[in-house]
C-alpha cells in the first residue's frame, strides 16, 4: 500500500519544485536488506529508496525502447532483406 503527501518547504512556492512523502509498506526481510545497505553506503533511506526507483524507471524506458525497436525491426525485415538484395550484386563490383 503506497500514500502520498505533500510537501513543502517555507522557501518553496507552489510554482516550484514540489516533494511528496510516500508511505510504502516493506516486509520485513526487504526492510532489512535495505536497512542494511544504507548503513554500508553512508546514505539516507530516503535517498537510497529515491534512487532505486530511478534506476528503475529507466531500465523499464530501456525495455520498453528495446522492444519498441525489436517490433520495428521486424515489421520492416522484408523490406531491409528486398533492399539488400537489390545491392548484393553493386557491393560485389568493388571487390
Amino acid at each position: 500500500m503506497i500514500k502520498t503527501q505533500s510537501r513543502r518547504t517555507k522557501s518553496q512556492t507552489p510554482a516550484r519544485v514540489r516533494s511528496r512523502k510516500v508511505i510504502v509498506d516493506f516486509p520485513a526481510a526487504l526492510y532489512e536488506e535495505t536497512q542494511k545497505a544504507v548503513v554500508e553506503l553512508s546514505v539516507k533511506r530516503s535517498a537510497f529508496i529515491r534512487d532505486a526507483v530511478r534506476q528503475y524507471l529507466v531500465r523499464l524506458e530501456r525495455q520498453k525502447l528495446a522492444r519498441e525497436l525489436a517490433e520495428g525491426y521486424r515489421a520492416n525485415a522484408e523490406l531491409s532483406q528486398r533492399v539488400s538484395d537489390e545491392f548484393k550484386y553493386v557491393d560485389a563490383e568493388n571487390i
